[in-house]
């Protein structure tokens, strides 16, 4: 714990504040984008402990939350097959689908497995050659080479009983989304430095040079993610708009350049539907044509599947920072861990499931 405990000393944290304070000479709203940093500030209380006039909104940046209903909805068509056993990481398994979820499935006699890696699918399908395999791949930049391996490495070794269910999205496409929304109350963001230790950072700067904010990136840490902040006020009170590095111990400017190699190789830009949000263009993967015979909603035929949302989860003014987890009404009352209206309240990485967990019900009681 000793390489952690140096990113969480509380004296450097208190001063850290301290300067943030001492630097704001107004209200400015930052965005973390990553769900991790969201649990990381408001279980370490960061948000609380900032000064009035620097205001953290939570963005877009939890894979399982933004993955679209009707997605769900075929993972869960697939899923419930006679002839398929469907391997998904854990934390897809609560999200709801328009009427169920991959729990209700499997307990309905499903063939759902929980796997730690989608190389754990490719193996499953080797030892079951008279079963399709299908993994569900979600998720971010962060992890787009692993799943991406597992296409490839399927394909080379000519395993005609795997396929993907692929719902990649990226990151840049959505924070321009949220800039250019009428309703934008974003100043600065703080980029993930997951997502940029994968695909760096160079991409940032035509968005900082348009939309004249500041990008920072940063780790998961309480150290990390204040100096990320205190980085963000500096720029803000400045008036300047650049791209900065605080990740240093994990982010190179191009990231890593054989993953993305292998991303390139498997994967294919597309128009993506995030979940709560909406159609957002060239904001996401699908399985470029050399693989699409292992695209999974190909041969199934669920390309067709439509879902619709309920009206009464405000999980897309969560993930574009206009709300707050307990602004909206159905927070701790109608939807709840155990009865979730969307990801955003069962996610690990859910800006609700953070508010929940951590005891954040003052508003959601008053309205």
């Amino acid at each position: 714990m000793k390489y952690l405990d140096e990113f969480r000393d509380p004296e450097v944290a208190l001063r850290l504040i301290e300067e943030i304070k001492e630097l704001a000479t107004r209200r400015w709203v930052l965005m973390e984008v990553c769900g991790g940093q969201t649990h990381s500030i408001i279980r370490n209380g960061i948000d609380q402990l900032l000064p009035d006039a620097v205001e953290m909104v939570h963005g877009p940046g939890c894979p399982v939350c933004v993955t679209p209903l009707e997605t769900i909805d075929k993972a869960l068509a697939i899923a419930a097959r006679d002839d398929v056993i469907f391997c998904s990481f854990g934390d897809m398994l609560r999200v709801p689908g328009s009427d169920e979820d991959l729990f209700q499935v499997k307990g309905g006699g499903g063939d759902i497995r929980v796997v730690y890696s989608p190389l754990d699918a490719v193996a499953i399908a080797k030892d079951n050659p008279d079963k399709e395999v299908v993994f569900f791949g979600i998720g971010f930049e962060t992890t787009a080479p692993a799943n991406a391996m597992a296409v490839y490495q399927a394909s080379q070794d000519g395993l005609e009983n795997f396929s993907m269910l692929v719902s990649h999205v990226l990151v840049p496409p959505a924070m321009c989304a949220i800039l250019d929304s009428p309703h934008n109350r974003v100043q600065a963001f703080l980029a993930a430095g997951h997502v940029c230790s994968v695909m760096g950072y160079e991409e940032y700067y035509a968005i900082c040079q348009k939309y004249k904010t500041p990008i920072v990136v940063t780790g998961f840490e309480p150290l990390d993610l204040l100096q990320g902040i205190k980085a963000a006020v500096i720029q803000l009170e400045d008036g300047k708009a650049e791209v900065h590095n605080a990740y240093q111990r994990a982010v190179r400017p191009e990231g890593n350049l054989p993953a993305r190699e292998m991303i390139a190789d498997v994967f294919a830009v597309t128009d993506r539907t995030w979940r709560g949000i909406g159609m957002i263009p060239v904001s996401g993967w699908k399985l470029s044509d050399r693989y699409r015979e292992l695209d999974a909603s190909v041969r199934f035929s669920v390309e067709g599947i439509q879902s619709k949302e309920s009206e009464l989860c405000h999980a897309g003014e969560v993930l574009q920072g206009t709300l707050k987890p307990d602004e909206c009404p159905a927070f701790g009352k109608e939807c709840t861990p155990r009865t979730p209206l969307g990801a955003l309240m069962v996610s690990s990485e859910g800006a609700c499931a953070a508010y929940f967990h951590s005891g954040r019900f003052a508003r959601a009681v008053a309205l």
